[in-house]
């Protein structure tokens, strides 16, 4: 697999190796193994799968205060512009966001460490996302950031979208920075272009 450092510290692109032959495909999405000797983390605790019914789907910013899960997550079917933003004060990367579109056909994985917001647009008429978790989903500890928050600027694909009530109720990261905690330790990152 090929990892891919982003200009956040510890979001990283991986490029898994698919064999292709007559019958179809084959490939790891995860190997433990791998996945420590890349830097990255070698243990899930919960895996998500979401469907979405329509293009335009929003879901997001997502984030945990206490207990943040690092995500690893890919695009099943279908086709996903997604979105992490770092949420750590202690990260020379405070306050920016990436992007990478995730599809069925490209095969590729954003990995979201701890203390990041997560969040996608659906670019494809429907589309099946699944997500690993590096640590269990609190309701209560629950944090979000709005989608469409100036500060952040976030370059969503054009398009009114469908947000949900409580989506579209998160706070601006202005409100949101006086609860947010250091998360050091969290800032480990893979070397850029990893292969193995």
């Amino acid at each position: 697999m090929k990892v891919t450092a982003t200009t956040i510290p510890g979001v990283v692109v991986i490029e898994p190796r698919v064999l292709h032959d007559q019958r179809g495909f084959f490939l790891e999405t995860f190997h433990r193994r791998k996945f420590q000797e890349s830097g990255l983390p070698g243990e899930f605790v919960q895996d998500n799968h979401s469907f979405s019914t329509a293009r335009g789907i929003l879901r997001g910013m997502h984030a945990q205060l206490h207990h943040p899960q690092g995500k690893l997550v890919r695009a099943v079917t279908g086709e996903i512009f997604d979105v992490a933003v770092d949420l750590r004060p202690d990260s020379p990367a405070f306050g920016r966001w990436v992007a990478e579109v995730l599809s069925g056909a490209n095969f590729r994985q954003l990995y979201v460490p701890p203390g990041c917001a997560h969040g996608f647009f659906v670019l494809s008429d429907t589309a099946h996302v699944e997500y690993k978790c590096t640590d269990l989903y609190d309701r209560p500890d629950e944090i979000g950031l709005a989608w469409d928050d100036p500060e952040v600027g976030i370059e969503w694909p054009q398009g009114t979208p469908l947000v949900n009530e409580r989506d579209g109720a998160w706070p601006r990261l202005a409100e949101l920075r006086p609860r947010l905690a250091p998360y050091r330790g969290l800032l480990a990152k893979p070397g850029p272009g990893a292969d193995s």
